[in-house]
């Protein structure tokens, strides 16, 4: 059984930074995609970005350059530094890993997932 466990998520003002760390437990991902996904309040969840494997990235257009996604092999745990954050940045953030290695951009391509944080951007 895998878990993901979200945490860094909280309260920042508009132009702050954060940093998420999703830890997995159970088996370990190294060789699975791994992504960032987030769900604004009334909106669909959408993929942020993503690192397979070996280390390749995807961001989103909204997020290129401003999001930086990461991982630790070693510790089984993947990261998303978040600068320059908007108030249409609030939402709850997601991690999510794959059965591939190859980056997904898709919702149904990925098997797990954590509970998720809050994000809040306040203006």
């Amino acid at each position: 059984q895998v878990r993901l466990d979200e945490s860094g998520g909280g309260w920042v003002q508009t132009g702050g930074s954060l940093r998420l760390s999703c830890a997995a437990s159970g088996r370990t991902l190294n060789t699975n995609a791994m992504a960032w996904f987030r769900q604004p309040p009334g909106k669909e969840r959408e993929i942020l970005a993503a690192t397979s494997w070996n280390g390749n990235t995807y961001y989103a257009d909204s997020v290129k350059g401003r999001f930086t996604i990461s991982r630790d092999n070693a510790k089984n745990m993947v990261f998303l530094e978040m600068t320059g954050l908007k108030p249409e940045d609030t939402a709850v953030y997601y991690c999510a890993a794959s059965q591939e290695p190859f980056i997904q951009l898709g919702v149904s391509e990925y098997l797990y997932w954590g509970q998720g944080t809050q994000v809040t951007v306040s203006s």
